[in-house]
């Protein structure tokens, strides 16, 4: 998958100072996460069910 093509984008929960976030990018099969502070790095993909748990325990908490 080539992080050029995604449409990544920053939670609006980021901070102003842009240094320390995570953008996130959502494909048909996936949702990929990479460090904002560097893009170049290779970002992680997960399962979109497994991101819908993840988030749903992290509202929670």
């Amino acid at each position: 998958m080539n992080t050029t093509e995604l449409a990544w984008f920053k939670s609006s929960y980021s901070g102003t100072q842009g240094d320390s976030c995570v953008e996130v990018a959502v494909t048909e099969q996936a949702v990929c996460v990479r460090d904002s502070k560097d893009v170049t790095r290779t970002h992680f993909a997960v399962g979109r069910g497994e991101w819908t748990r993840f988030v749903g325990f992290v509202t929670e908490a």
